[in-house]
């Protein structure tokens, strides 16, 4: 039985400013999906903490499953309303892995290169989650197979396809599109879309 981790709960400004509503999730990557043997993929946990983890798909499919509904806000000014994602919430890591005091800020690596940066309380809040699952089936390869980090309060930038890797770090340092003038955060709410903003 999966545990639900958004009863439908939506804030009453649930459309961020400069926002419309989409019913499709549009594509936007850096790159084409990558090729991916799932008996060959790890996420590999690494950086602030005690020791090193390398997490097998099998080592993934066997935390608590989650249900989470929310709605998803990209930064080029569409939301589509209560998408349903099937995965595992971030704070189960802590079972598997011991983060050091020192760490402040998560960053996520994917298997095509791409990057993005979060503080860790934003990584570790109840409905952030990793899924694998898109509308009960497995996430397509273009919205982020096998893998894809879920961070609703933030713009989609941040909900990384494609997951390889978690690397805590000591300070919050920018990913690949905040190294090209996004917000370091991007809060949707706070129209935080650039450095500048």
């Amino acid at each position: 039985m999966k545990k639900i981790v958004s009863p439908i709960i939506f804030r009453k400004d649930r459309l961020p400013p400069g926002q419309h509503w989409s019913r499709r999730l549009y594509i936007l990557s850096i790159s084409e999906p990558p090729d991916i043997d799932l008996n060959n993929y790890r996420l590999k946990i690494f950086g602030e903490v005690e020791k090193e983890v390398s997490l097998t798909w099998e080592d993934i499919l066997n935390f608590e499953p989650v249900e989470l509904i929310a709605d998803f806000h990209c930064v080029t000014r569409w939301s589509c309303p209560e998408v349903k994602w099937i995965g595992f919430q971030t704070k189960e890591l802590k079972n598997v892995v011991n983060i050091k005091n020192t760490a402040k800020a998560v960053m996520i690596h994917s298997l095509d290169g791409y990057t993005t940066n979060l503080p860790i309380e934003y990584f570790f809040d109840d409905d952030v989650i990793l899924a694998y699952k898109l509308f009960d089936n497995p996430i397509p390869p273009d919205n982020g197979y096998p893998l894809r980090l879920i961070v609703p309060k933030l713009y989609s930038w941040k909900s990384a396809k494609h997951v390889a890797g978690i690397e805590f770090l000591k300070e919050n340092k920018p990913g690949f599109w905040e190294q090209r003038g996004y917000h370091i955060l991007g809060d949707p709410w706070k129209e935080q879309r650039y450095s500048d903003d």
